[in-house]
């Protein structure tokens, strides 16, 4: 892939980036070197007020940044707007809470170990390398940097090539906001480049936010060089609707869960696994909400789904819906590619998804959903589970038992009762089974990459 910014709503390529040379990847890799030494030495308060004036930089360029990622990916500007809030919010919480989530840990009773004192601290690791997509452009990249940061880390930032324009800003934003030259910058290398990077002995570890053969990749090389990775990967997110639930109420959030950025979104929810009893009531009032979606312009206020971000994505998407239509999935919403510029696709909604399509194992990655009909919550469970992914879920229901029996049975990183994914700087971020491994945001995301030292005195 180029890295060029090509605009999905027209197709048209507005401008294009040269990857940077051998010498320029060695600078860059040098200079973040360099900078684990003073940024190790700083303080947390200090790391905190250069984080706070990043976050400031970043809402001052704001309806800049919300442009820029409508124009590069083509999600519609309300949410680009509500992304670079986000970012600043996240980036403010780690300034806030970095050094109570990192304070050292000791023994109440060190005796128990022959010890006079015995704990432990968090330390950083040095130099790591991000490999970010551009479904999020800003906010991928900072939910990784803002606590690498904030631990004392330098990082590293190979962004997706058709964002090369959000990755340019991310380069000078730190060292603008006053951290320490070389603490973090951004390479413009194709993704061929990324193994000789990781193999560098300066770099320390390595994150990862992309596709499955992606994230295989990486480990693969990590685990070659003995190095940390946190991946967080595919997802084809299940939204389980039972009989007491508010089916209404779900089916209207079920909408917004779905085509989130216009529907490519890792923890968007996909399969919309739903008991007899409520299914045709469900299908039908989700049905005519994603009917009723506007599509269009993305830089229109009005509009709800903008175009896809490439046109591989949309040709990919559209052929798992023409799979499913030929082995006879109902199509009872969209399905079909419209005849206009741009990569656009329109909201659909199949029923009658059987194992031998695609779609019922492959994650579709824009605003297609699929409807299954299951007799009770151990069929839900079941359907729920089979599938390589278990990034997040989604389950409604009132009544408590079911409750209790969804959030232990299904096999994800996340369960949400009665609303849909979303990922808070608050909680831990991740999946289970090929979704990844190791945990984003709150104090799990800031201790991935620390060296946790125990200490042991006599």
């Amino acid at each position: 892939m180029p890295i060029a910014t090509t605009n999905p709503t027209t197709g048209i390529v507005e401008r294009t980036f040269d990857a940077i040379d051998e010498a320029e990847v060695e600078r860059r890799i040098a200079a973040a070197a360099a900078a684990v030494a003073p940024l190790t030495a700083s303080t947390f308060a200090e790391r905190a007020g250069w984080m706070r004036a990043a976050a400031d930089l970043i809402e001052a360029d704001g309806d800049e940044l919300a442009r820029l990622i409508t124009v590069e990916i083509g999600r519609p500007i309300a949410q680009s707007r509500a992304e670079v809030g986000k970012c600043a919010r996240g980036m403010r919480f780690y300034a806030e809470h970095a050094e109570s989530f990192l304070a050292p840990e000791w023994l109440s009773d060190p005796s128990s170990v022959g010890a006079s004192a015995a704990g432990t601290r968090y330390e950083p690791i040095g130099v790591v390398l991000a490999v970010m997509p551009w479904n999020y452009p800003f906010w991928q990249a900072l939910r990784f940097a803002a606590p690498a940061l904030m631990a004392g880390n330098v990082g590293l930032l190979k962004h997706a090539s058709n964002v090369p324009q959000a990755a340019l800003y991310l380069d000078t934003l730190f060292e603008r906001a006053g951290f320490p030259a070389g603490s973090f910058a951004s390479l413009l290398i194709p993704a061929s480049g990324v193994e000789r990077v990781m193999r560098d002995p300066r770099i320390a570890a390595a994150t990862l936010t992309g596709s499955e053969p992606a994230g295989r990749s990486l480990a693969a090389i990590a685990g070659s060089e003995i190095k940390h990775v946190v991946l967080e990967l595919g997802g084809s997110d299940p939204f389980v609707v039972m009989p007491s639930a508010d089916v209404a109420a779900a089916a209207a959030v079920a909408v917004r869960a779905r085509t989130q950025n216009s529907g490519q979104s890792c923890i968007a929810a996909k399969r919309f696994i739903v008991h007899a009893d409520v299914h045709d009531e469900f299908l039908a009032a989700f049905s005519e909400r994603m009917a009723a979606l506007s599509v269009g312009d993305p830089l229109d206020e009005a509009t709800d789904v903008g175009p896809l971000a490439t046109e591989s994505g949309r040709d990919e998407l559209a052929d798992l819906v023409d799979d499913a239509r030929q082995q006879g999935a109902d199509i009872a919403v969209g399905g079909t590619r419209p005849d206009r510029p741009g990569w656009f696709y329109p909201p659909t909604v199949i029923s009658g998804v059987t194992p031998a399509m695609r779609l019922y194992a492959e994650e579709a990655f824009g605003p297609v959903a699929t409807v299954f009909r299951v007799a009770d919550a151990a069929e839900a469970v079941a359907v729920a589970n089979a599938t390589t992914f278990g990034l997040s879920s989604a389950v409604w229901t009132n009544d408590s038992a079911e409750e209790d029996h969804f959030v232990r049975a299904l096999a994800a990183g996340g369960v949400f009762v009665n609303g849909m994914t979303a990922s808070y700087p608050e909680l831990p971020f991740g999946g289970v089974k090929a979704s990844g491994v190791g945990r984003e945001l709150s104090a799990a995301g800031i201790r991935e990459f620390c060296n946790l030292k125990t200490v042991w005195k006599s």
